[in-house]
């Protein structure tokens, strides 16, 4: 018996020939969410504080005294037995989260100009916001301008 065979016959053989059967017949699925119901979220309410607000697509905020740079935040969640929609919320909470922890950082009040940056594809929209979902794993992108308003 030749090595090929040998390790197709100790069964190791046949996992990695599925796993590879498995990847190429993997899903891609970009779904656009609710804004507004993600934030309404009772994880929402846990995770965001008031201390810092957020303005979705862009130039839809006050008047801004100090702008202190533009951020990501590319945040994934695992959907194995969730729905998409419930996977995507959680992603795009901790994209918001990690938006909100940069602005305290660097001593703004406000992020502003928040898009959809899923795979370098810019979305702006202030009611939804972007997630590709793939067979085990979703993920939000999101960029934003923390700034100190006026």
């Amino acid at each position: 018996m030749n090595k090929v065979m040998k390790v197709l016959a100790n069964g190791f053989g046949v996992a990695i020939l599925l796993l590879c059967t498995h990847v190429t017949h993997a899903r891609d699925v970009k779904s656009m969410y609710s804004i507004e119901d993600a934030l309404q979220s009772p994880i929402a309410q846990e995770i965001l504080s008031d201390d810092i607000q957020f303005y979705f697509g862009e130039g839809n905020h006050p008047d801004i005294k100090r702008d202190f740079g533009n951020f990501q935040s590319n945040k994934k969640s695992n959907g194995v037995g969730r729905s998409n929609e419930r996977v995507c919320e959680r992603a795009f909470l901790s994209a918001m989260k990690s938006l909100r922890d940069r602005a305290r950082t660097e001593g703004g009040d406000a992020v502003v100009n928040i898009i959809s940056y899923y795979r370098r594809n810019k979305k702006s929209s202030a009611t939804e916001f972007e997630c590709g979902s793939g067979s085990i794993m979703s993920g939000v992108t999101l960029r934003g301008d923390v700034v100190k308003l006026k």
